[in-house]
């Protein structure tokens, strides 16, 4: 895990007052907003696994890939487990082929298991133990554990850097220090596990051959922003 250098952006003070009326704007306040970036080792693995059908009969290509994901969920259960190998399936289509002329001249449809957790090598030995699906793509993402971690140290260095930034600025202003207006702290949100790449597309693995994988990193940014009286 590597710690980055946080940031900070400053904005303009502002030190006018209404004209028009007797509401008086609020003299010497500074904006600024301060960042704190946290690199840090993707912890879960999600694959994708697939398979397609083709036939004149939309029942048969239904009972087809009914067949082959079946054999794969009973085959994936074998070695689930909560946290380090979660199942679950995936997209289930069937769609119409078309002739030239707009006729139907067969089914085409497809099916999908996902296996996902931390447990790399339980995950890609499962999938080299199904035989009746491929490997369709794979995908790195935080658990929520470690994004709530990784966020506790980035939102540290943010506010760390605010407070930084704000002493600096009210002395290079002239001011002796500055006391807090309002602050906002957000942390970059992650979504579901994303395809990281293609991996081995139409093609299958013996159950000692299992699928070679390897995490990248990702950044957890934490931004904090803000008003500050200088005095």
């Amino acid at each position: 895990m590597k710690l980055l250098a946080a940031c900070a952006v400053l904005a303009c003070a502002t030190s006018a007052f209404s004209q028009n009326g007797p509401a008086q704007v609020p003299q010497n306040v500074l904006q600024l907003s301060a960042s704190g970036t946290v690199e840090v080792q993707q912890d879960m693995l999600s694959m994708t696994l697939v398979t397609t059908r083709d036939g004149t009969d939309a029942a048969a290509v239904q009972s087809q890939l009914k067949t082959a994901l079946d054999a794969a969920l009973a085959e994936a259960r074998k070695n689930a487990q909560v946290g380090q190998l979660d199942v679950r399936t995936g997209n289930f289509s069937l769609s119409p082929r078309y002739t030239r002329e707009g006729k139907i001249n067969g089914w085409q449809g497809s099916t999908e298991l996902v296996l996902e957790g931390k447990d790399f090598p339980r995950i890609t030995q499962t999938a080299g133990r199904i035989t009746t699906l491929s490997v369709g793509n794979i995908g790195f993402a935080l658990s929520r554990e470690q994004r709530a971690k990784v966020e506790t140290e980035a939102q540290t260095l943010a506010i760390n850097a605010f407070k930084q930034k704000a002493d600096e600025l009210a002395k290079g202003f002239g001011f002796s220090g500055y006391t807090l207006r309002e602050v906002s702290v957000n942390a970059n949100q992650g979504g579901p596990i994303q395809p990281r790449m293609m991996a081995a597309q139409a093609k299958s693995f013996s159950s000692d051959s299992p699928v070679p994988v390897e995490a990248g990193k990702t950044s957890v940014v934490v931004q904090v922003s803000g008003s500050v009286q200088l005095k």
